[in-house]
């Protein structure tokens, strides 16, 4: 059985029983250590059971997934070789069976969830998220979600249709409105709502990809580099790092570059004014772009963690326009043969930006994180529920709309 301490980032509190999200003394985040003594990682090809002991899974020969393997950590030797950089690595998450590094989010958040106590849930995505918790549902029939998309979104989950899934739809409804109807649904209805980047159980998950490579690099990883909505990813990269180094399996921690796409760059703005926190200006209200699964406009909660260790590692932002996203992806699919989603290609993008104006050190070792691939839209499922937005007492609210339901029919 694996060991862990949960406990709260802010004030240091061992969490309750049962599932939290924030603390109940301080509202500080809930965060997980692992005993660095003694601690032998197994000898497996299969990253769940490679890096068991640092999950946050009691008992995760049960738990999590048997048979699968470490996703390719390519060379991109074309593209490097354009860009002076020789060691240039794409760590390919296409390959995996939802086409998205979310898959490695989904079946430790499950986990968590599940020995945490939770049977059913809410939660919100722009597709990527909610498609791997859908696929990933199936291995534990008790449990129940019930998600919440914007409309734009809608085509973009994958698996929606099983009977495990409550699906509610926002007409012309935004991400973060789609955020805040989960957790109002939850309240009302007494159930948990996971909050996305602040279920330790995600970032957890979202640690395997660098621990991976960590592994499969002939070099120490000066830089990992991903495109970001919350930035989830790469809050999970860094917890990874800082592990695998207490456990003397690496010698330092990557510097981290976050990628946005400049139609919705919040992150990128706030920390380029050099501030602390997210500021009005920054928010984006009706996010749009080419790169869908980063259009998050209003990362402010999550942002302060996200600055605080980016400066910690000498890291940095970056936006990128969609002519560079575009040239980013014909450049990997032509030079590298494989096929990133827009949101992959972003991070790519950034590189080749910051490389091509002399501002980076192209020597360094880098990894980047083709975080997915497209999927083909998923067709409307007859029994989504629509919700409309209505106003009362001055505060918006959504309703389920019988009538957009039936003409979706």
């Amino acid at each position: 059985m694996a060991s862990f301490e949960l406990y709260c980032l802010k004030c240091g509190k061992p969490a309750t029983s049962g599932y939290q999200a924030f603390c109940d003394v301080c509202d500080g985040i809930i965060e997980v250590r692992y005993p660095t003594d003694g601690v032998v990682l197994p000898d497996s090809t299969n990253p769940y059971e490679r890096f068991a002991p640092l999950l946050p899974v009691l008992e995760p020969e049960r738990r999590l997934p048997r048979g699968v393997e470490y996703t390719p950590f390519h060379h991109a030797t074309a593209i490097g070789g354009r860009l002076g950089m020789p060691h240039l690595y794409l760590k390919n998450e296409t390959v995996l069976p939802t086409g998205t590094t979310k898959d490695r989010m989904a079946a430790v958040s499950l986990a968590y969830l599940y020995e945490q106590g939770v049977r059913s849930f809410t939660t919100s995505s722009t597709g990527n998220s909610s498609s791997s918790y859908a696929y990933a549902m199936a291995n534990y029939p008790e449990m129940h979600l019930y998600l919440f998309t914007a409309e734009s979104f809608a085509t973009r989950v994958a698996h929606a249709d099983q009977p495990q899934i409550t699906h509610f739809v926002l007409r012309d409804g935004t991400f973060v409105e789609a955020f805040e109807a989960g957790g109002t649904y939850a309240k009302r209805h007494g159930v948990v709502s996971e909050r996305g980047f602040f279920n330790v159980g995600r970032r957890e998950g979202l640690k395997l990809a660098f621990m991976e490579a960590a592994e499969q690099s002939p070099l120490p990883i000066d830089w990992y580099v991903q495109a970001v909505s919350s930035a989830m990813g790469v809050y999970g990269t860094n917890r990874a790092a800082e592990q695998l180094r207490a456990l003397g399996l690496i010698d330092r921690l990557p510097r981290l570059l976050s990628v946005q796409q400049e139609s919705c760059a919040p992150m990128v703005h706030a920390f380029a004014d050099g501030v602390e926190a997210v500021q009005p200006e920054h928010v984006v209200k009706r996010p749009h772009g080419i790169a869908e699964a980063i259009l998050r406009g209003d990362p402010t909660r999550a942002y302060p963690f996200i600055r605080d260790i980016t400066i910690a590692t000498d890291g940095g932002m970056v936006a990128v326009s969609e002519q560079e996203i575009r040239d980013a992806r014909r450049m990997v699919e032509e030079l590298e043969g494989i096929s990133p989603c827009f949101s992959g290609s972003a991070a790519v993008a950034g590189i080749v930006k910051l490389a091509r104006e002399d501002r980076f050190p192209k020597g360094d070792t880098v990894m980047i994180n083709l975080t997915g691939s497209d999927r083909p839209p998923a067709a409307l499922s007859p029994d989504i529920h629509w919700l409309r937005r209505v106003e009362v007492n001055g505060a918006t609210d959504w309703v389920e709309d019988e009538a957009t339901s039936a003409a979706a029919q």
